[in-house]
């Protein structure tokens, strides 16, 4: 196994950790398209937590298991992450979690709304949907899932189960992981003042607009304009 590879896998699945967008158990995965290649590294251990390097997995991606090993329960999701990397070739991280609240609406089966500013910026104007029930790996829950992606959106909440999300990175998987479970933690929160409120259409392209903006604009620095 690429050493370097896996070093990513487990930078990632500790950066998912950090983010604080997951359960109490750390239960979840990660893995990461090898450029280049017809494979993915993958976290085979039971929790995202103290991940360990010799848990990692070579995994190709119509789903043979190349080199390490994965046991039953993660073996299981292992289809829902090679169907990202077949579906959409720009795609170089995904991750599934149970982040408590995004999961809250997952097992509600209700959409994630655009309530926050972050969604609009982050590639999800229109919020998050959910993929239907399916058994845990089996056909039905991964083509539940195909149907339910949005293109350029990435994230989709799984009926009864968690959060997948994916992105060219691992830097921009976690984010769009972190910013998802914050719309949902804001949409409880707000229950008791009436729920949550939708941005208008209109303001949510504005909001992306001027995230790009600054974007351009660069790094302020004292005296700068």
């Amino acid at each position: 196994m690429d050493p370097d590879m896996v070093q990513q896998v487990i930078d990632a699945a500790s950066r998912v950790v950090a983010s604080g967008a997951i359960s109490a158990n750390g239960h979840g995965n990660v893995s990461l398209r090898v450029p280049g290649e017809d494979e993915m590294y993958f976290t085979g251990g039971p929790s995202l937590r103290g991940h360990q390097p010799e848990a990692v997995a070579r995994v190709g991606l119509d789903g043979t298991l190349r080199e390490g090993r994965l046991p039953p329960i993660q073996a299981a999701v292992v289809a829902m992450h090679t169907a990202m990397y077949a579906d959409q070739p720009a795609v170089g991280c995904v991750i599934h979690t149970h982040s408590p609240f995004a999961t809250s609406f997952a097992v509600a089966r209700r959409p994630i709304g655009c309530w926050i500013e972050a969604l609009a910026m982050f590639g999800l104007p229109d919020g998050v949907p959910v993929a239907g029930y399916g058994p845990r790996g089996s056909d039905q829950a991964v083509a539940n899932i195909r149907a339910a992606v949005v293109p350029g959106v990435p994230a989709v909440l799984l009926a009864n189960h968690g959060v997948l999300v994916f992105h060219r990175t691992p830097e921009l998987a976690v984010l769009v992981g972190g910013v998802v479970e914050e719309a949902a933690q804001a949409a409880v929160n707000s229950i008791g003042f009436g729920g949550p409120v939708e941005i208008p259409p209109e303001m949510r392209a504005a909001a992306l607009q001027r995230a790009m903006a600054f974007e351009q604009e660069g790094t302020a620095e004292v005296g700068r304009r």
